[in-house]
């Protein structure tokens, strides 16, 4: 007889029955490993299922009772252990109950429904979960960064491009612009949960059932807030379009986390000297004891570029044609949700370490004028003093630097006399400014203060933006705050439907 014994049940896929074989170990084992991480989900997949088929008549309510009363059973001893131990992988409940309960019992409750499903359930409840575990940490950085930016917004920073000194900003008129950045990333998370959090349960492997299941139940208790329409959307070996959405906006997350880790590590060397890393972030040499290396941020970079490389190995695992790509992707997925923890972990050290920043003010001051920073001003002054046209101005401006560069003059030196030879070189006419209007042209406070237009560094301008930024924010935190409401409740209901299942069974 080639039916197994119920205590020594090891699934469907059984030497005699469709395979000659015993599967190899090792592939067991890796099947095993892929699957892990599911697991938790899996077992709320299955007495979820298991309250959907009584309720809808497919099931003896003294099975189905026996049935959950073994889930629960499991829970007490350890969910992820137990289902390791008993293997099976995504029917690890089914390889238990049945070993608890013999097959007449426990094969009852696999019915209508797929290792499609199954897995296409617990890739959704993972991924919705690490989705909001990134958005919260997103979340928390938006908050430190509005706050930081209040209290630095006269904290006068230089700007860069090209890699070089442009016009001075503000500590806190930056730390607005991350702020800004994490609020189109929440947007892209949200927007991949709001897709990810469809419910596939009762797709079976792409044509649902001749049974007749109730997917939107079963997708209530599973907190999900709809059901795919189309069987075959539903699962995950033909459309996997979402798989891909969620490593990559954890990517384009990334990709600022190490820009400003970089920021960082720059500001920190001796070069720039902006800011200093309490040391608990940092490293030193084996050979060079004078060294203070920043960890910190270059554990960021590493990370982003793991994030990256998920991406491109979640694009490529899961393209092929239609129903093909089934293994692939679980390489894939264990990738996605180790970048996902290392993200949720790099937002809450940039939490830690941003308020703690020694900053060196005085020195960033200096550095934000004395390389002409401010010389865009001197030209607008020509512009608004003497009446000339701005590409005069500029022109100008653009020769009293050079004749300032070749005799070693900076910014302080520069006198009424120096501008009128530049003015002079260039269109036979002097500037006609005095000193006090090159002194204020020059001055980088002025230039801050200037500068009130919309999205501007002025301090006033700043406040404006952090107040709006933290509305925003007080937004998507009730976002998350109503996401958690919802899953809750559906946790709760999914206890008093097993419950009642069991109550009414006696």
């Amino acid at each position: 007889m080639l039916k197994q014994k119920s205590p020594e049940y090891r699934g469907y896929r059984n030497p005699g029955i469709r395979l000659r074989e015993e599967m190899l170990p090792q592939l067991k084992q890796l099947y095993g490993a892929h699957t892990h991480e599911m697991l938790p989900a899996v077992h709320a997949f299955d007495k979820a299922h298991t309250v959907m088929l009584v309720e809808e008549g497919l099931l003896d309510p003294a099975a189905a009772a026996a049935v959950l009363r073994a889930l629960l059973k499991m829970e007490g001893e350890g969910v992820v252990k137990v289902r390791s131990e008993v293997g099976g992988g995504l029917h690890s409940g089914e390889h238990y109950v049945i070993r608890l309960l013999g097959e007449e019992i426990g094969g009852q409750f696999h019915l209508a429904r797929s290792s499609g499903d199954l897995s296409s359930v617990a890739i959704n409840v993972l991924q919705r979960e690490r989705l909001l575990k990134v958005m919260r940490g997103v979340n928390d950085l938006r908050r430190v960064l509005i706050e930081l930016a209040r209290s630095h917004t006269e904290t006068i920073l230089p700007g860069y491009s090209f890699g070089q000194h442009a016009q001075p900003m503000t500590l806190g008129h930056l730390w607005l612009s991350w702020a800004a950045t994490l609020a189109r990333d929440f947007a892209r998370l949200h927007g991949a949960y709001v897709r990810v959090n469809v419910s596939p349960a009762g797709a079976a492997i792409m044509v649902g059932s001749n049974f007749p299941v109730n997917r939107e139940r079963t997708a209530e208790l599973l907190g999900f807030d709809a059901v795919h329409e189309n069987c075959a959307d539903a699962i995950l070996e033909l459309n996997a379009d979402d798989s891909l959405e969620t490593p990559a906006a954890i990517a384009v997350l990334y990709h600022s986390l190490a820009k400003w880790a970089d920021d960082l590590i720059q500001w920190s060397t001796t070069e720039y000297d902006f800011v200093d890393v309490p040391d608990r972030y940092c490293n030193t040499s084996s050979i060079m004891m004078q060294k203070k290396n920043v960890i910190g941020p270059a554990e960021v970079k590493g990370a982003s570029a793991e994030a990256l490389g998920c991406f491109v190995t979640s694009y490529h695992a899961l393209k092929g044609t239609t129903g093909l790509p089934i293994t692939e992707r679980y390489y894939a997925l264990e990738m996605l949700w180790k970048v996902a923890d290392s993200a949720a972990r790099d937002l809450g050290w940039f939490c830690d370490l941003l308020p703690v920043l020694k900053i060196n003010k005085v020195h960033m001051r200096e550095q934000a004028w004395r390389h002409w920073a401010t010389a865009t001003d001197l030209a607008g002054a020509l512009v608004s003093e003497r009446r000339l046209a701005w590409r005069t101005a500029h022109q100008i401006v653009g020769i009293l630097v050079r004749l300032c560069e070749e005799r070693g003059l900076g910014p302080a030196d520069v006198t009424p006399g120096l501008l009128d030879e530049a003015a002079m070189a260039y269109h036979d006419q002097p500037a006609g400014l005095d000193q006090a209007a090159i002194r204020a042209a020059l001055d980088p406070e002025r230039f801050i203060a200037s500068r009130t237009v919309r999205g501007g560094p002025a301090k006033a301008e700043s406040l404006r933006q952090a107040k709006l930024f933290e509305d925003a924010l007080a937004t998507d935190r009730k976002t998350v705050a109503d996401i958690d409401a919802r899953l809750e409740k559906s946790s709760r209901a999914l206890k008093d439907a097993v419950d009642a299942v069991i109550e009414k069974a006696g």
